[in-house]
């Protein structure tokens, strides 16, 4: 068997759909369990160690989401079952080199996310990935979850073996957060092609992933769709970053005009306004100076305008 591993040649990029959400393309998604309103939900059976039927299981779960689902099998005798109830399997890092397994869930023809174990090495992760496509399975998404360290046993992050794995793979990679929901924004920043959170994982680390995929996507992520709806979800990415970053440009200019002894309309600097049109020129050509100062203008007046509706207190008068 010739290992993904033994090429040196940077692979093909490739995209892989599990369910209506397409890893590797304009979206980033958020993976976690069940009623956290995640893009993708996961689920595993091996806590209940087998004692209870995955067919029971898995049909519970179903009727709590109607989206994409992926389920980490107990045992490969699960597989009939997920195939009836999921859209893609699940092999944890602890079995990543359960080649029988690996054969087994290739044979679905199931999209597989396979996570790297702490102790294996990418060649190791990507020679795992031979097994699945021995099968003709060749619908897989990698995951790092990080290495074990010595120092208090803490799992570390290498947010270097992103793009190095992708660059070997041509296949997209999500990482596992789950020892640290916090930097969900740095594996976004990073290139991840998603954000892995543990199935219980607190609604505020859902919602916190959820946002940096949104906001940070259209700085990390510039993406050229070729589609209507392609297009359309990456202006909508855009908007949405745009609208957060606005948001914060209103609590900044709140907090100008305090300072200001001349607050609102009457004491907007021209001059200051025309030389931040002339440093965004430099970003956005395609608009030119006289375009981003009719946006500027709009945005400048409606921050004094919300400014001025906060009644915040000028700090001169204090």
């Amino acid at each position: 068997m010739t290992a993904t591993a033994d090429s040196t040649a940077p692979a093909a990029a490739r995209t892989v759909t599990i369910g209506s959400q397409v890893l590797g393309s304009t979206r980033l998604p958020v993976f976690a369990g069940p009623r956290r309103g995640a893009d993708v939900v996961h689920v595993s059976l091996r806590r209940h160690h087998g004692e209870t039927s995955a067919e029971q299981l898995l049909c519970a779960t179903r009727d709590l989401t109607a989206g994409p689902l992926l389920v980490e099998p107990f045992s490969a005798e699960d597989l009939p079952a997920v195939s009836r109830y999921a859209d893609g399997v699940v092999v944890g890092g602890a079995w990543m080199q359960d080649f029988r397994l690996l054969a087994a869930v290739g044979r679905t023809r199931l999209p597989a996310v396979v996570h790297r174990g702490p102790y294996c090495t990418v060649d190791e992760w990507l020679s795992a990935v031979e097994y699945l496509l021995a099968e003709g399975n060749d619908e897989v998404v990698l995951c790092e979850g990080g290495s074990r360290t010595y120092a208090g046993g803490r799992t570390t992050l290498d947010l270097a073996l992103i793009a190095e794995v992708r660059e070997r793979s041509g296949r997209p990679v999500v990482v596992d957060v789950t020892a640290t929901p916090a930097l969900a924004a740095a594996i976004v920043a990073a290139g991840a092609d998603g954000v892995w959170l543990a199935d219980d994982a607190a609604q505020c680390d859902v919602d916190a992933a959820m946002e940096a995929a949104t906001t940070l996507t259209p700085v990390v992520r510039q993406v050229q769709p070729r589609s209507l709806p392609g297009c359309r979800e990456a202006i909508d990415r855009v908007d949405a970053a745009l609208a957060s970053l606005l948001e914060y440009r209103v609590q900044l200019v709140t907090e100008v005009q305090r300072h200001k002894p001349v607050a609102g309309h009457a004491g907007r600097d021209h001059r200051r306004e025309a030389q931040i049109v002339r440093m965004m020129a430099r970003r956005a050509p395609s608009l030119g100076r006289s375009g981003l100062a009719r946006i500027m203008d709009a945005v400048i007046s409606a921050g004094l305008d919300a400014a001025e509706a906060s009644n915040a207190p000028a700090v001169w008068r204090l």
